[in-house]
């Protein structure tokens, strides 16, 4: 994603939420109202995962928002990182991390660029980001989550299900996508897709969402 553009996206080129949307990420969250995705907690399914000891090592919060579930995660003892590409998302995250006193590191990251954070992860997260990209975007994704994702590290994602009614908000995902994108000739092995919940800053018992465990191979 490395065509640049104007100022308003810091000279990168825009993902295709944003030029559907006619702005930048940021933007989001500069709004009155909460962003959509952003529901002022973290994702149940994230409590449970963080709740059974499922982030190990460092972990990576690829699409962090304001930073809920990262700071759940770091909690646990964990050391996370969450990057976004939204400045003031990171700032709102930095501020609550600050007040909670939980220790865990907010940076500015292309999602499509993750080598150049020179980190590697033992588990990552992706919760509600893989739903806002393109076939295109998807692949490149992809491939960038392996290049930080140690061998043998697992990715836990999160996404809209196809088995949500309606075509209000992001792109449905099929159980079949899912497995189409994380495979084993990219580096990926799916070990398990399951049915769950996706809260918002609208409905707290969320959309169907499936919850995706990924092994890096």
């Amino acid at each position: 994603m490395s065509e640049r553009t104007g100022d308003a996206y810091g000279g990168r080129r825009p993902t295709s939420h944003e030029r559907t949307n006619g702005q930048p990420w940021d933007e989001s969250y500069r709004a009155a109202e909460p962003a959509p995705w952003d529901a002022g907690r973290p994702q149940p399914a994230v409590e449970r995962l963080a709740g059974e000891g499922a982030f190990t090592g460092p972990v990576l919060d690829a699409g962090c928002g304001t930073g809920e579930n990262a700071l759940r995660i770091a909690a646990t003892g964990a050391h996370v990182t969450g990057v976004d590409i939204a400045g003031t998302a990171l700032s709102i995250a930095r501020e609550k991390a600050r007040e909670r006193g939980l220790d865990a590191e907010f940076a500015l990251a292309d999602a499509f660029q993750l080598a150049r954070l020179g980190r590697t992860f033992e588990t990552a997260l992706d919760c509600g980001l893989f739903h806002t990209f393109d076939d295109g975007e998807r692949r490149e994704y992809v491939e960038s989550l392996a290049a930080v994702t140690a061998r043998g590290g697992r990715l836990f994602l999160l996404c809209f299900s196809d088995a949500e009614p309606g075509d209000w908000g992001p792109r449905r995902v099929t159980r079949q996508e899912l497995r189409a994108a994380f495979d084993r000739p990219h580096g990926w092995d799916v070990l398990s897709i399951t049915p769950d919940r996706l809260v918002t800053s609208f409905d707290a018992d969320g959309v169907q969402a499936w919850l995706a465990a990924v092994q890096r191979v």
